[in-house]
């Protein structure tokens, strides 16, 4: 994994500096592509005149079939490289699902450690949430009574740039089983930054000598994500790895479609489920939220750079002076 390709995703028009954005993909296989794609077309989307390059690590520690390491040569860089790769910006993808004793775990203390102290603007999305409140400060996730699935609407809870030119009240979609208790992430000095409809939190942040967010929501996902996921759950119910029959996620489809799949009775095979999921259109869209808010992202990040920049500019110049 020597040669790895870079992806510039922003035209460069009206921002002279390069703005390195890094990916730690720590899905799985059959998830790391389209993990990778999502992120990488948010980004495209939300560069505007942003000269941003994309470029992906992943643990060395998750096991990978022949096929996924063919596909990954050349592109992937391995996660104990991150240090000194120069990033001014990392996001962390990690599934919801992950087992506590995952040995991609293993890897991530040591980069916590690490990003606490550069000056890096950095996004924790979905599972690696709770992984990365484990290390720097010994929260744990509290089980919620209904696990959450489905396009969930949030609100500010307060005014942050983050949210420039956003929508008050706007959805994206949620997939956990856990949640943070708001007392005990303002007692260790994060900021709640939006929160769910019933008030529990969604979106948080943490000053670091750069700044991390912590996205429990996905506004990367496309689409067409959560019908994916309702129909690998399917699969897995009628495979009899699973005794309950997956939830509908809430908000996702409409009133016709619902009642679709609800009428199919349990003799009905994925066949029948896919029909239905493929030809429904989500109930609403949750993408041009998600390109402000990584516009946003990125255009802060871009802002603080250039402030260290003209510092070290101005530092210079002073010991320069007899």
């Amino acid at each position: 994994m020597n040669h790895t390709e870079h992806f510039t995703l922003g035209t460069g028009h009206g921002y002279r500096g390069l703005l390195q954005v890094g990916l730690l993909n720590a899905m799985p296989d059959a998830a790391l592509r389209a993990t990778e794609l999502q992120f990488a077309r948010l980004l495209k989307d939300a560069a505007g005149a942003l000269d941003v390059r994309l470029r992906l690590f992943s643990p060395a520690r998750i096991a990978r079939g022949d096929e996924t390491r063919a596909r990954m040569e050349g592109f992937y860089e391995e996660a104990g490289l991150l240090p000194a790769a120069g990033l001014d910006a990392l996001i962390v993808a990690a599934p919801d699902d992950d087992a506590p004793d995952a040995a991609w775990r293993d890897e991530l203390p040591p980069l916590l450690d690490w990003a606490q102290t550069a000056p890096l603007a950095a996004i924790f999305s979905g599972g690696a949430v709770p992984s990365a409140l484990a290390h720097l400060d010994g929260i744990a996730p509290r089980p919620l009574a209904r696990p959450l699935s489905g396009v969930y609407s949030g609100q500010r809870a307060t005014d942050d740039p983050l949210f420039f030119h956003t929508a008050w009240d706007a959805g994206v979609p949620h997939i956990r089983d856990h949640g943070f208790a708001e007392a005990e992430l303002e007692a260790h000095g994060y900021r709640v930054l939006s929160r769910l409809a019933d008030d529990s939190v969604d979106i948080f942040a943490r000053e670091t000598a750069g700044n991390f967010l912590f996205l429990q929501g996905h506004p990367e996902q496309d689409e067409g994500a959560l019908g994916r996921l309702y129909l690998r759950d399917v699969a897995r119910f009628l495979a009899g790895d699973s005794a309950a029959r997956p939830n509908l996620p809430r908000n996702y489809f409409d009133r016709v479609t619902e009642a679709r799949l609800m009428a199919l009775d349990e003799g009905a095979g994925l066949p029948a489920h896919a029909a239905i999921v493929q030809a429904a259109r989500p109930l609403q869209s949750w993408r041009g939220q998600a390109v402000r808010l990584f516009a946003n992202w990125l255009t802060l990040t871009a802002s603080a750079k250039t402030r260290r920049a003209a510092s070290r500019a101005v530092h210079v110049r002073r010991r320069r002076v007899p």
